[in-house]
C-alpha cells in the first residue's frame, strides 16, 4: 500500500526545442533563399548587358602645319590653351603672297587684252576673207571678160586681114592690067603710078592687119594666163579664207584658255596670301607647340597639335567570348572614371576587323606548336548619341578610361 503522504507523482514531459533555434533556423533558410534568388536574379541581369573596363574615349589628333612658306610674325595662343574653330593661332609675314598676288593680277589683266584683242580680229579677218573671196571672183569674172573680149577683137582683125588681103590683090591686079595699058599710053603715066602706090598702100595695109592679129593674139594669151591667175587667187581665196578664220578663232580660244590659267594662278596667289594667317580647323586644346615668332617656317612644317574636345568616340576591347550578341547599332552606357562616374550615352558603331594582338607590330604566330589559348580581345567603336549636351562643360579628354555597358538585351 503506498504511502498516503509521499507527493503525487505524474508522468513526465518531453522537453520542447528552444524556440531560439527554430527562429534562428527559419532566418537562415530565409537568408540562404534570398541570396540564391538574388544570385539567380543578378546572374539573369547580367545577361542583359556587356561590359568592360579597357576602354577608352578616342579622337582625331589634328596637326596643324604652314601651307605656305615664310616668317612668323606673330603667335596668338599658349601650350594648353582653349581654342575654337576658326580662332587665329598664328600669322606669317604676308608681304611675299601679296606681291605675288598682284603680279598674279597683272598677268590676268594682260591676258583679258589679248583676249579682247583675239576675239576683235575674228570677225575682222572674217570680213577680210570673204572680201578677198568677192574680189578674187569678180577678178576671174573680169579677166573672163577680157579674154572673150580680146578674142573678139582677134576675129575683127583677122576680117580686116581678108579685106586688106582682097584690097591687096585687086591693087596687085589693077597694077597688071595697067602695066601694059602704060606702055601702050593707053593711060597716063601718073594714073599708073597712082594704081601702083595704091597696091602698095594695100600691100602695107595687109602687113599692118596681120600684125595687129598677131598683137591681139599675144593679147588673148596674156588675158588667159591672167584668167588662170585669177581662178588660182579664187581657189585659194576660198580654200585658205575659212583656215584663216579658224586660225583666228583658235588664238581667241588660246587667249581664254590663257585667261583661265592666269585666273587659276591668281585664285592661287590668294589662297596663299588667306594661308598665312593660320587659325584653328577645330575647337580643342593646344598641345605640342612648336612656333614661335621669328621662325622661318616652309610648307608642312608643323606647329602644333589641337586636341579635339568634340569629335569623339570610345574603342572598347571587349573579350570575343563577349560578342556573340553584340551587332551595330546597340545602345551603350558609358561610365567615365575621371569624372567620378559621370554617365554618358552612345551606340555601336562598328565592330573591328581584327584582334588586337593580330593588328600588333609583332602578331603571335600560333602554328610554333607552343600553343597555349588566350582569349582575344576585338575594339568595339562606340559614338556618343548625345555629346553637345552631355558634355556641355568639354569634361572628356582623349586617352580618359571609360567602362562602357552594352545593351544587349531589351
Amino acid at each position: 500500500m503506498a504511502d498516503q503522504n509521499a507527493p503525487d507523482q505524474q508522468p513526465e514531459k518531453p522537453e520542447a526545442p528552444p524556440k531560439n533555434n527554430s527562429t534562428r533556423r527559419l532566418i537562415i533558410i530565409a537568408v540562404v533563399a534570398v541570396l540564391v534568388i538574388g544570385a539567380a536574379l543578378f546572374y539573369w541581369r547580367s545577361t542583359f548587358t556587356e561590359d568592360t573596363d579597357d576602354a577608352q574615349v578616342n579622337g582625331n589628333l589634328y596637326q596643324v602645319s604652314s601651307r605656305v612658306s615664310g616668317q612668323v610674325i606673330h603667335v596668338d595662343v599658349e601650350e594648353q590653351q582653349f581654342v575654337h574653330a576658326g580662332d587665329p593661332i598664328a600669322e606669317i609675314d604676308p608681304k611675299d603672297s601679296q606681291v605675288a598676288l598682284e603680279q598674279a593680277q597683272a598677268n590676268l589683266a594682260n591676258a583679258e587684252a589679248e583676249y579682247q584683242q583675239a576675239v576683235v580680229n575674228v570677225p575682222i579677218t572674217s570680213i577680210q576673207t570673204s572680201t578677198t573671196i568677192q574680189t578674187s571672183g569678180s577678178d576671174v569674172l573680169g579677166s573672163q571678160a577680157s579674154v572673150e573680149q580680146a578674142q573678139a577683137q582677134v576675129q575683127v582683125n583677122k576680117a580686116k586681114v581678108l579685106s586688106a588681103a582682097a584690097q591687096a590683090q585687086k591693087s596687085a591686079l589693077d597694077v597688071q592690067r595697067y602695066t601694059p595699058l602704060v606702055a601702050k599710053d593707053v593711060i597716063s603715066k601718073q594714073q599708073f603710078d597712082a594704081a601702083v602706090a595704091q597696091a602698095a598702100a594695100d600691100e602695107g595695109a595687109l602687113e599692118a592687119a596681120k600684125r595687129d592679129v598677131a598683137a591681139q593674139e599675144q593679147t588673148v594669151n596674156l588675158n588667159l594666163q591672167r584668167l588662170a591667175q585669177s581662178r588660182s587667187n579664187q581657189v585659194q581665196s576660198e580654200k585658205n579664207g575659212p583656215k584663216q578664220v579658224a586660225v583666228q578663232q583658235a588664238r581667241a580660244s588660246a587667249a581664254l584658255a590663257s585667261i583661265k590659267v592666269a585666273q587659276a594662278k591668281v585664285d592661287q596667289a590668294q589662297l596663299n596670301l588667306s594661308y598665312t594667317r593660320i587659325v584653328a580647323p577645330i575647337t580643342g586644346i593646344v598641345s605640342n607647340k612648336s612656333v614661335v615668332v621669328g621662325v622661318n617656317l616652309s610648307v608642312g612644317q608643323s606647329l602644333m597639335t589641337i586636341v579635339p574636345l568634340t569629335d569623339l568616340w570610345v574603342t572598347a576591347n571587349f573579350k570575343e567570348t563577349q560578342l556573340k550578341q553584340m551587332h551595330k547599332g546597340q545602345e551603350v552606357d558609358i561610365e567615365v572614371d575621371a569624372l567620378g562616374g559621370r554617365k554618358f550615352t552612345g551606340k555601336i558603331e562598328e565592330i573591328g576587323g581584327a584582334t588586337g594582338s593580330s593588328l600588333s607590330l609583332f602578331p603571335p604566330e600560333n602554328a610554333t606548336g607552343n600553343y597555349v589559348k588566350v582569349v582575344q580581345r576585338i575594339p568595339v567603336r562606340i559614338n556618343f548619341t548625345n555629346l553637345e549636351q552631355e558634355n556641355k562643360d568639354f569634361a572628356l579628354r582623349i586617352g580618359m578610361s571609360v567602362e562602357p555597358k552594352v545593351r544587349v538585351k531589351d
